[in-house]
């Protein structure tokens, strides 16, 4: 009696971006990518937004190689992206230590801490005053 030994391993990161969060799961031997239930071309449909999402994977060269499940959630769609990115870097780097740098060197593992600034009072929105009128 033979068993099948080829167990497909999955990876899990969280990516962050403005107030988008990102929960990625990479498995390997799948082909499949999945954003909320639906593709990737579906979910994201201009060009440089899958073109940010890919950006890990020609890095590493691990294009083909896996597939992806991802949930995001809050912001926009660039935010949801760049979280995304963000969450697939650190989970290539759980498949592989080794690609720590070269992700790093790509600018892929910083985390963009920048948050839209709250409203002020006195003030039309966090900096933009109301217009003046002599009278």
């Amino acid at each position: 009696m033979t068993e099948d030994t080829t167990q497909e391993m999955s990876y899990y990161a969280t990516g962050r971006r403005k107030s988008s969060i990102a929960r990625v799961w990479l498995e390997d031997g799948s082909k499949e990518v999945l954003v909320n239930g639906s593709k990737l071309e579906a979910y994201f449909p201009r060009e440089t937004l899958r073109m940010i999402i890919q950006q890990p994977f020609e890095a590493a060269k691990l294009g083909d190689r896996f597939g992806l499940k991802a949930e995001v959630k809050g912001g926009g769609l660039t935010g949801q992206a760049e979280a995304l990115r963000l969450g697939i870097s650190r989970a290539l780097i759980q498949f592989d230590s080794n690609l720590r740098p070269l992700l790093r060197k790509g600018g892929f593992l910083t985390r963009d801490p920048r948050k839209k600034e709250r409203k002020k009072f006195g003030r039309k929105k966090a900096r933009r005053s109301f217009q003046y009128t002599k009278r």
